[in-house]
């Protein structure tokens, strides 16, 4: 299983040559999109023709790692829920908003996700991990709602320790891959390095056997020069992040330094061939951060529920 993860939080204090977008605050804070918003452009090679941006790689890299990652170490790991990695921060209360497109069944719709770090922490195996609540949009309609789990080890790097997932079909849940470290031979994998560099072997970004969890990525371009509608970025580097199991797919990923992640891209034979550019950022109020905080909690409780074998077996956010 391959999905696109926007899991980056942005702080919104470095890395920027132009204008932020601020999302509005309060009672809509937390809420997805009414109907279909996102633009719609031509892309080649997972870039939009309306974006300067750097060029992506026309021939993937030889990838022959695979499993799970072998540098996790739990004692590497303070009390604090704190992740501020250059590339990868994530600030409790920040809500982003990203639009692009996919294709589906050979049909083009209009994607949206809405990413907002919580306030809520939960301990796995040990470790104090910050919890974030995704949604993804598919044509204005939620497709996927997601409690992931991200905690950053004294050398800066951060970890994924794992996500429930919720997909929808007709306003209903259909499925819930969870994979948790430690559960079922799942295994936490790298979000992003301490100090990213060209030419390093590919990293696992976790490794969830029972769910076909296998990501895996590589730093592709550093460096690099971006435009999306929140302003433009420099300094930017480009990960390769692909799944052994679907051959010739890469996925790229756009991260500015004191940002994080700001655009996705593709390149090579990736069918869903999609696209997202974040379109706004702002902090919520208080307000808006309790009811983010009501629903990742109450999507927990369905987490319980609908995940007896996995998620049950986890101790709950606080």
């Amino acid at each position: 299983m391959r999905r696109s993860r926007i899991g980056y939080a942005l702080v919104l204090t470095a890395g920027l040559t132009g204008p932020i977008m601020l999302a509005g605050c309060g009672a809509d804070e937390v809420a997805g999109p009414q109907a279909t918003t996102a633009p719609e452009t031509t892309a080649t090679q997972g870039v939009p023709t309306t974006a300067r941006t750097a060029s992506p790689p026309t021939t993937p890299r030889p990838v022959p790692e695979t499993g799970p990652e072998p540098g996790f170490d739990r004692t590497a790991f303070g009390p604090s829920a704190t992740v501020n990695n250059k590339f990868f921060p994530l600030r409790p209360g920040m809500r982003l908003s990203y639009r692009g497109q996919t294709i589906e069944d050979g049909e083009r719709l209009t994607r949206s996700v809405i990413f907002i770090v919580t306030d809520l922490t939960k301990v796995i195996d040990g470790v104090r991990t910050r919890v974030v609540w995704e949604r993804d949009y598919k044509a204005g309609v939620l497709d996927e709602a997601e409690l992931a789990f991200f905690a950053q080890a004294d050398d800066g790097t951060v970890w994924h320790f794992g996500e429930y997932p919720e997909v929808f079909e007709e306003g209903k849940v259909v499925e819930t891959p969870t994979w948790i470290h430690g559960l079922k031979g799942a295994r936490a994998g790298i979000a992003m390095k301490a100090q990213p560099k060209l030419k390093e072997r590919s990293y696992a970004q976790g490794w969830g056997p029972a769910v076909n969890w296998a990501d895996r990525a590589r730093i592709h371009q550093v460096g690099q020069r971006t435009c999306v509608a929140t302003g433009c970025f420099s300094g930017v580097i480009v990960t390769d992040e692909y799944n052994l199991a679907e051959p010739g797919a890469h996925q790229l990923k756009y991260f500015a330094a004191g940002v994080g992640n700001v655009r996705v891209g593709y390149f090579g034979n990736d069918p869903n061939k999609e696209t997202l550019e974040l379109t706004s950022a702002a902090p919520l109020s208080r307000a808006g951060l309790a009811a983010a905080r009501a629903e990742a909690l109450k999507m927990e409780k369905s987490a319980y529920q609908r995940s007896k074998d996995v998620y049950a077996k986890t101790a709950p956010m606080n």
